[in-house]
């Protein structure tokens, strides 16, 4: 749901035509907005360690090329929320607030906004079938799973993420939301599908299966890191960002009820979505530490463990069934070799 032209739109609260806000209205907007910038900041800083650490430090697997492209996504979104809040600011207490580019500018910012948007939500959607088909389909996952399959995914999902951003963003102006024209409805029907009624299903779906997976596989035993980055990060966004997805929705559709103010909405929206992207490395270093261990931990170490592939497992005491799944795989082979006429 694009609530950034809302907010734009309704931006000048300093005038107080309607009375609707108090005479402080603008200084409490101000540090409401600061709070989202220091919020977005201090997930920045969590995001750039991930990415470092897994991109250069950290043996990749075929989970961390989904956590990286994650992490990118989550630092170019709370960039761009902290550029929009800095605007907002500007729009509130500025001495110039209506500079010259400032359209452009907010155009630019919002694409980039909603498009890593999109792709956090992609990425997290995709991590979260993928180690649920490892569960489901183990057989099929250990030896018919392409090699290449995690990046050349990410490459797709930002590319739709990017066109869907594009396409939001270019074909449903400010002006055009506000009339609720037909293509800038079609298009919010379109993004509301792709996010409720497609990534939020596969999330919550994964998600179920891999807690049945703990609790049959791993009674004994603690089930792996990942299985719980993964069910955690999908709760958070569910909490985060569903909610406030739907209120927009039915406020654009003006289905709901309730007469709900737009700028107090929009700031409730930026402080849950920037929360969601700021959370996950931190999920990552607290779930991926030993806590019965007082010695000192590495960043290093404990993203190691937090993103141990299935291999790796046996290590920590965890049954192993890869050892398994690889003969199998080979005895298949066999068998097919077996079976072709010489």
């Amino acid at each position: 749901m694009d609530y950034d032209n809302i907010n734009m739109t309704d931006a000048n609260v300093t005038e107080y035509d309607d009375g609707g806000y108090s005479p402080y209205a603008a200084i409490h907007f101000t540090i409401a907005s600061a709070f989202a910038i220091a919020l977005s900041l201090f997930g920045i800083v969590g995001n750039v360690i991930v990415f470092w650490f897994l991109s250069f430090k950290v043996t990749k697997n075929k989970y961390t090329v989904y956590i990286i492209n994650l992490a990118m996504a989550d630092f170019i979104f709370l960039i761009f929320t902290a550029l929009n809040m800095m605007l907002y600011i500007n729009s509130l207490v500025g001495p110039n607030q209506q500079f010259t580019g400032i359209n452009k500018l907010t155009l630019f910012i919002e694409i980039f906004y909603d498009g890593s948007q999109y792709a956090g939500m992609f990425f997290l959607t995709a991590v979260s079938v993928e180690r649920c088909l490892s569960v489901i389909f183990p057989m099929w996952y250990h030896c018919h799973r392409p090699k290449k399959l995690s990046p050349t995914v990410c490459i797709l999902l930002w590319i739709t993420a990017c066109t869907e951003s594009l396409i939001e963003n270019l074909a449903c102006t400010s002006v055009d939301f506000q009339a609720q024209s037909t293509a800038c409805t079609g298009i919010q029907l379109m993004t509301f599908i792709i996010g409720i009624g497609i990534c939020l299903p596969l999330m919550v779906i994964s998600s179920l299966v891999l807690l049945v997976a703990i609790k049959r596989t791993f009674q004994n035993h603690y089930p792996p890191k990942l299985y719980i980055i993964i069910i955690i990060a999908v709760i958070i966004f569910i909490l985060s960002v569903v909610p406030f997805n739907f209120l927009w929705f039915l406020m654009y559709f003006q289905l709901l009820g309730l007469d709900v103010n737009h700028v107090s909405l929009f700031y409730a929206t930026v402080f849950s979505t920037a929360l969601n992207g700021t959370v996950d490395p931190y999920i990552y270093f607290l779930v991926g530490r030993q806590w019965k261990q007082r010695s000192h931990h590495s960043i290093q170490d404990v993203l190691e463990r937090a993103f141990k592939d299935d291999e790796k497992l046996q290590d920590n005491g965890i049954p192993n069934s890869n050892k398994t799944n690889s003969s199998s795989c080979q005895t298949h082979v066999s068998d097919e070799e077996k079976v072709v006429p010489s």
